[in-house]
Order: structure tokens, then sequence, then C-alpha cells
């Protein structure tokens, strides 16, 4: 971790160009951030019961599946982060290989995925908090995304510090669930493709494959974190290096974290309703005792207070990147792009923060269903930008080259398209509506100010030119 430490320089501001981050964190930095943001305890105590809610023991089959996509989509990832090293990550990656308005569209569905997933996450504290104090959830996740908030205005090699401790704690509680669950295993290896779920009166459901091509969404959603290492290529140390180790590594060590205690917990769950249930601190309290209950308990209290932390960090870069790429009024431009004494967008943490915290009072399931669709969505557009990545000058520029390219792409595009065909109606409405009203502010305001509003830069990357 000492390459958190390494002297930096003081803010960048460049005098005659964008604004820069200033670059202070280095591989093992960046990979702690991008792993506290996947989150994989908070994701594992979390998200993933409702998946066994509606998937039974099809869950880990379909966590699987949903990370060899994610192989995919990371490649994608890798080779457009390198090539476009900006903190804007995925809307400037689009913009600059597929257009202006692609670029929009993607900076819209990846703006509700930094504003609805940290208050998903933070709503779970309570239940974790439950042993220690019982806490309504909503006043809980806004209490944790107030306190993220605060956190997210410090130096960020602060942060790596404080995120990495985090990350220590939550990867234990990872791991006393994976031993536990296989110490106390009930079924064979077979129950992990019996494709079953308990229905109700206490009997038992089949789960079709459509319902595990439904699922993908949210398993897509489980291991999405990993992109933080693209909001943070204008912060890393040498991006055309460390950004594809940075994101590679991320997604194969949060994968394993998540994936090996879920299937843990499809063995050693007593009988099927009990999986269903998904209640894995009662799991771990009748697999061991209280004491030990209790302390996985307030381990994934504070993975959740670390991701919501890191999800804040890479969220003010993103709104920060808008207003230096002059996506808003002018007004507003100038207060987002400001940064604070510690380096940090301090107005446009706040701006991710506050609202983030409003969200922990919104229905839960319709958080989770945009979510599903909006990541799909977003992935989708990355991986068109990705196909058309190594066209004019962009065939010649240095970087990371995924392989299998064009196959890897298209493949993609494919699944994700049939992906997102499968998903509640309800859910593609509300994203769908979003995106038109986005589409209108494109149309009405930024086409027409063309040469004034949404131009999207690069900032120079020193060390490539040298």
């Amino acid at each position: 971790m000492t390459d958190t430490l390494r002297p930096v320089d003081a803010v960048v501001d460049a005098p005659h160009g964008p604004r820069k981050l200033k670059r202070s964190i280095g591989v093992v930095g960046g990979t702690l951030l991008t792993l506290s943001c996947v989150t994989p305890a908070s994701t594992l105590f979390v998200v993933v019961p409702d998946l066994f809610g509606s998937l039974g023991t099809a869950t880990a089959l379909t966590i699987a599946i949903g990370s060899l996509l994610c192989i995919a989509v990371a490649f994608c990832y890798s080779e457009l982060g390198t090539l476009i090293p900006s903190a804007g990550g995925e809307y400037a990656m689009v913009s600059t290989m597929a257009g202006r308005l692609a670029g929009w569209l993607v900076f819209v569905l990846s703006l509700l995925v930094v504003m609805i997933v940290p208050p998903v996450i933070a709503m779970g504290t309570a239940d974790y908090l439950a042993p220690v104090i019982h806490l309504d959830p909503s006043l809980a996740g806004a209490g944790v995304m107030l306190l993220a908030t605060l956190a997210g205005l410090l130096d960020l090699r602060a942060n790596a510090w404080i995120t990495g401790v985090f990350l220590v704690l939550e990867v234990i509680a990872a791991a006393v669930v994976a031993v536990l669950g296989f110490a106390h295993a009930e079924r064979g290896a077979g129950s992990l493709v019996s494709m079953q779920v308990a229905g109700a009166h206490g009997g038992t459901d089949t789960v079709t494959a459509m319902l595990v091509v439904s699922g993908l969404a949210i398993a897509l959603f489980v291991t999405q974190g990993f992109s933080t290492a693209v909001y943070l290529s204008e912060e890393l140390e040498n991006p055309r290096r460390n950004v594809a180790r940075t994101v590679l590594a991320t997604l194969a060590i949060s994968s394993v974290i998540i994936l090996v205690p879920v299937v843990a917990i499809t063995l050693g769950a007593s009988d099927l309703s009990e999986l269903t249930g998904g209640d894995i601190s009662a799991m771990v309290t009748a697999w061991s005792n209280s004491a030990v209950g209790t302390f996985v308990s307030l381990c994934v209290a504070l993975a959740i207070i670390n991701a919501g932390i890191v999800m804040v960090i890479q969220n003010s870069r993103v709104l920060f990147a808008s207003a230096r790429d002059k996506a808003w009024p002018q007004p507003v431009n100038d207060v987002f792009s400001r940064l604070g004494r510690f380096g940090s967008p301090w107005v446009a943490t706040l701006a991710v923060g506050i609202p983030g915290a409003a969200l922990c009072f919104v229905n839960l399931d319709t958080l989770y269903g945009v979510t599903g669709v909006s990541v799909t969505g977003m992935y989708l557009l990355v991986a068109v930008a990705a196909l058309l990545a190594r066209r004019g000058a962009h065939r010649h520029t240095p970087a990371w080259r995924m392989p299998l390219w064009p196959a890897m792409p298209v493949l993609l595009i494919g699944v994700l398209a049939y992906i997102l065909s499968e998903q509640e109606t309800q859910y593609l409405l509300w994203t769908g509506g979003i995106t038109a009203a986005a589409t209108l502010y494109w149309a009405l305001y930024l086409r027409p100010r063309k040469d004034t509003r949404w131009l999207v830069e690069i900032p120079e990357d020193e060390r490539a030119q040298a």
C-alpha cells in the first residue's frame, strides 16, 4: 500500500486548458478503492439475498454467468479507459468513440447508477447493526450517506487507507461465511444447478431459464464497481498501464469474494425455505453462535459505510467531469467544477451525497429495477464504443488492447440487448422516460450550443507524452 503515500504535486489547475485532478494513487491504492466500490461483503449481504428470494439454488449459477459476461465488459473498459483516461468514465469514452449524443445518453445512465447504488447499499446498514442497536433502514441509510459524503471531501490518499482497512474487515466477514457454509453443507454440488426455489405453502418451484436471464441484470450489478478504475484514471499514476491492471484484477478478486460465499450458503442452508429467505445473518448464527453472528454483522455494517465512501468519491468525479465538459448552464458548471483544499471536487461531492441520502426513502424494489436496466444499457453502449475503438487515429494510439476483438464486443452487444429485453416493463419505462427527458434536454439545449456545451475534453496524459 506504500504507493498510496508517494509525494504528489499540488492540485493541477491548468491555466489554458481543462482543470485536471492530481495523480496521487498507484495501482495498489486504485485497486483498494475499486474493490471497496464493488464492496463484495455488502453486496453479498444486501443484494444477493434478493437474488436468493427469486432464484433459490440458481443464484450462484446466475452470478457466475454474470461474472463471465463481466470479463468481456472489463476488456471493453480496460481498452477504452487507457485510450481515454478521464474522470468522466463511460461518457468520455463513448463520446469520443461513438459521438456526443451517445456519450450524453451514457452519462445519463451512469448518473442514474451512481445516484441510486449508494443508497441501495446504505439501506442495508440497519439490518446488520441490529445486534447492537435497532434503527429504521431509511434513516440509517441516510446517515451512512451523509457520513460517506463528509469522508469524500478528504484527500484521496487518505481515503485509500480508510477504505483499505474496512476492506480487510469485509473480506474477513465473507471468508467466515464461506468457511461456516462449507463446514455445515446440507447438500451436494449438484444442488447448484438444481434450479429450485421455495414456493408458496412450503412447495418447490422451478427456476426457469427466463428467470435466470432476467436476474442477470442484477448479477451484472453485483460486480459492477470494477468500473471505478476508469473513473479514477485521471488520478491514477501511469493510467495507460494501471487502468487495465486495476479493472481486471478487481473483477477477478471481487468475483471470488462474492461467488465462493454464495456457493457455501447454497450448500449450507438447512432447507430450501431458509435459502430462499436469504437471511444470511441468521444462517451464520445457526452455524456458529450469536457472538460470531454479531461480529459478521458489524463487519458488514462497516463494509457498507466503506462502500458509501468510495461510491461518493467515484460519483463526485463524474459530476465534476460533466461540469468541466460544460454539460450544464455556465453558473452550474462553475460550481460543480470547483476543487477544494484536498484536491477533491467538494461541491460535486455534496451534490451526489445529499440527494443520495434522500433516495434512502424511495421504494427499494424500484431502485433495484432501475439500476439493473441502467447498468445493462450502459454496458451495451460501452460495448458499442469498444467496437469503434480501433478506427482512424485511435488504431495507432498507445493503449491496452483486448483479445478477440471485434468478436468480444459484438457478442457482448447481442447478449446485453437480449438481457435488456427481458427486464420488467415498469423498470424499462422508468429508465426509458428519464432517458427520453435527457434526450429532449440534448435536443433543445446542448445540441444547438455544440460549440460551447458538452465539450468532452480529455486531459493530457503527461506520462504518455514523455
